[in-house]
C-alpha cells in the first residue's frame, strides 16, 4: 500500500484535483475553451474567500430541512464525509460554465413550480411535481462515495429515494430497454461555456439500462445535507449512481423517458471514446490521456483536507453491481 500523503489548506492547490492541461484535454474536442483565461476547474472556492462571498455561499446551502430516515446500509463508508461548503462550492455543472467555481451563476435556475415528465413505454405516464414526488415516495438518506472521472472524489450525504420505487409506480412495458433523463434547458438561462454556446448537444441527457436503473443504489436525490438540495447541486431532483462516474448523475431532471433502444447522451455524443455509455468506475481502465488508479479525496474535515486514495472498481460497490456486467 502506497503511504498516504495529506495537505491542509483554505483553497484546494493544483496538485489537489485534476491539472489545468489534463481538464482541458477532457474537452480538447472543444477548442475554443482553450487561451480564454477561463478560472481553471482547480480553484474551486476562490469566488467565497471574501466574508461577503461565504455568507452568499451560506444562503445558498442554508434550504429548509427534510424530514426523512437513515438507510442504515448506507451509513458507513471508509472515509469521512466531505465539508457541506466545500461540496457547495466545488461543482461540475456544465450548464453554467466550463470551471467548478459555478455555484453563483447556478443560483439562475428556475426551480419554481418544477415538473418532472415521466413517460415513454410505460403503462402509467405521469407528470409529478416535487411535492407530489416527496409524498408519493418515503425520502431516506444515503452516504454515498462520488467518483469523478476527473480522478476526484468527495462523501456525500444524499437524501431521496431510490429509483426502482419509480420504476413500480409507472411500470414500464416488457419492450422498455433504456431510459433517458433529461435536464432543464433555457438557451437565456443554462449557457454553457458561451464561447462554444450552440456547438453543444443541449439540453444535458444521459442513459441507463432499465437493469441498472432498477439497481438497489440507483438514487433519486431531491436533498444533501440535511436539507433540499441547492442549485449548484442539480436541484430539484437529480440522478445518483455511486458505481459510475459523476458525468452520469445528471441534474435538474425535467423527463425520463421510457425506450426501446440505447439513448444518445451528452457526453458520449461529444467523445465516445473518452466518455462511454457505462461509465462504470474501473481503476484498471485508464482515461485515454490520464490513469483512473487513484483518487484526490476532497474535503475530508472543516480545513478542506485532501488525500491520494486508490480507485476501487465499481467505486467499492461491485458487491451491489458487478453482476449487471458480466
Amino acid at each position: 500500500m502506497r503511504p498516504t500523503r495529506f495537505r491542509k489548506s483554505w483553497e484546494i492547490p493544483a496538485s489537489a484535483v485534476t491539472s489545468e492541461r489534463a481538464y482541458y484535454n477532457r474537452r480538447s474536442f472543444l477548442k475554443s475553451l482553450v487561451g480564454l483565461g477561463m478560472v481553471a476547474s482547480i480553484m474551486p472556492i476562490t469566488g467565497c474567500n471574501s466574508p461577503d462571498s461565504k455568507i452568499a455561499l451560506e444562503k445558498t446551502l442554508d434550504l429548509p430541512k427534510l424530514k426523512f430516515t437513515t438507510n442504515q446500509a448506507f451509513t458507513k463508508v471508509d472515509r469521512p464525509l466531505t465539508d457541506r461548503y466545500l461540496a457547495g462550492s466545488y461543482n461540475n455543472f456544465y450548464e453554467f460554465g466550463g470551471n467548478k467555481n459555478i455555484w453563483q451563476p447556478a443560483q439562475n435556475l428556475p426551480t419554481d413550480n418544477w415538473k418532472v415528465e415521466v413517460t415513454g413505454l410505460v403503462k402509467y405516464p405521469r407528470t409529478y411535481d416535487i411535492d407530489d414526488l416527496k409524498k408519493q415516495f418515503p425520502l431516506e438518506e444515503r452516504i454515498y462515495r462520488f467518483r469523478c472521472v476527473e480522478a476526484w472524489s468527495m462523501v456525500l450525504p444524499w437524501i431521496g429515494f431510490p429509483m426502482k420505487a419509480l420504476i413500480g409506480a409507472v411500470e414500464p412495458t416488457a419492450k422498455a430497454k433504456f431510459v433517458r433523463f433529461t435536464s432543464f434547458y433555457n438557451q437565456q438561462i443554462t449557457k454553457g461555456p458561451s464561447v462554444v454556446f450552440g456547438a453543444l448537444p443541449w439540453p444535458y441527457t444521459e442513459g441507463l439500462r432499465i437493469e441498472e436503473m432498477a439497481n438497489e443504489l440507483a438514487f433519486f436525490a431531491l436533498g444533501i445535507y440535511g436539507r433540499d438540495l441547492p442549485k449548484q447541486h442539480g436541484a430539484p431532483l437529480r440522478m445518483v449512481l455511486p458505481w459510475k462516474y459523476g458525468f452520469k448523475g445528471g441534474k435538474s431532471i425535467v423527463k425520463i423517458e421510457f425506450l426501446e433502444r440505447q439513448p444518445a447522451t451528452f457526453w458520449h455524443t461529444l467523445n465516445a471514446r473518452e466518455y462511454d455509455f457505462e461509465a462504470n468506475v474501473n481503476p484498471a481502465k485508464p482515461h485515454p490521456r490520464w490513469s483512473q488508479a487513484e483518487e484526490k479525496f476532497i474535503g475530508s474535515g472543516p480545513d478542506f483536507s485532501w488525500e491520494i486514495r486508490e480507485t476501487l472498481p465499481y467505486n467499492g460497490y461491485g458487491e451491489y453491481v458487478a453482476s449487471l456486467y458480466i
